[in-house]
């Protein structure tokens, strides 16, 4: 099909275009709204700063295709192959990626916010300073993606993996990470206050500088992990193994250490409340008798 044929038609009033081939086609700077074009072959094409809201882009071959800078609110993109495509700083609010391919994609300051990408491919997706607050990422492969500095806030990760992920810089506060693998993962300068990350894989991961005031990591397992500089006031440290882990300068006031594991942990300037102090005395003299 022409790109010709479609503005036509779609003045008409026709707005499915289900099963078309658009393959390379400039769709730039259009005003599309409510556009069905599920499963079509849009492989290259460029959408850049259209308008498409609520478009049903379903099934479809968008890999290598141009969204920059295209508004896009409460778009259906489930079971889409996005593969190297560029969305940088698309706003894509409350849409719906489940099952999609984005691996490769450029997806850097795009506002995501409250989005479904569960079950997504984003392997190596570059999401650098995308705004993800409120967004459903349960079982997506992020491994190797860049998240530096991504809003996260408020997201759920159940489940995802994250071999690798970049989360420097990256607002995490209340986000749901419960029972999740991070081991080795950057998280240096990390905003993680009230952030849930009970039962959680941290072993050998960087923390240094970030901020896990009232963090929930309870039952974690931080074993050789870098936690210099960092602020974990109220945070609950219950049976959390701090194995072999650097809390150099570190700030535990407040926090909740019962059952806390802390052989080999560097402590040196760590900021404890008195009465924390007196527990990890009395643990430390107990193992000595032991």
């Amino acid at each position: 099909m022409e790109v010709s044929e479609l503005l036509r038609r779609y003045e008409y009033g026709d707005r499915d275009f289900s099963g078309v081939n658009l393959r390379n086609a400039d769709l730039s700077n259009l005003t599309l709204v409510d556009i069905n074009l599920e499963n079509a072959n849009l492989t290259g094409a460029n959408f850049s700063r259209s308008f498409l809201m609520k478009a049903n882009l379903k099934g479809a071959f968008l890999n290598w295709a141009n969204f920059q800078f295209v508004k896009l609110t409460e778009g259906n993109f489930t079971d889409t192959d996005l593969t190297k495509a560029r969305l940088n700083g698309a706003f894509l609010v409350k849409s719906d990626f489940t099952r999609s391919r984005l691996s490769g994609a450029d997806l850097s300051h795009a506002n995501l916010r409250s989005a479904i990408l569960e079950r997504a491919n984003l392997c190596g997706t570059k999401l650098i300073g995308a705004n993800l607050r409120g967004a459903k990422l349960d079982g997506a492969n992020l491994n190797w993606a860049n998240l530096q500095a991504a809003k996260l806030s408020g997201a759920s990760l159940k489940n995802a993996f994250l071999s690798d992920t970049n989360l420097a810089e990256a607002f995490l506060n209340g986000a749901d990470l419960s029972g999740i693998d991070l081991t080795g993962i950057n998280l240096s300068e990390a905003k993680l206050s009230g952030a849930n990350l009970e039962g959680a894989s941290l072993s050998l991961s960087n923390f240094r500088n970030a901020r896990l005031h009232g963090a929930n990591l309870s039952g974690a397992n931080l074993t050789g992990a870098n936690l210099e500089a960092a602020f974990l006031y109220g945070a609950n440290l219950q049976w959390t193994n701090l194995s072999r882990a650097n809390l150099t300068r570190s700030d535990l006031s407040n926090a909740r250490i019962l059952g806390v594991k802390l052989e080999e942990t560097i402590l040196t300037d760590t900021v404890f409340s008195d009465l924390a102090r007196r527990y990890i005395t009395l643990a430390e003299q107990s193992r000595a008798v032991v």
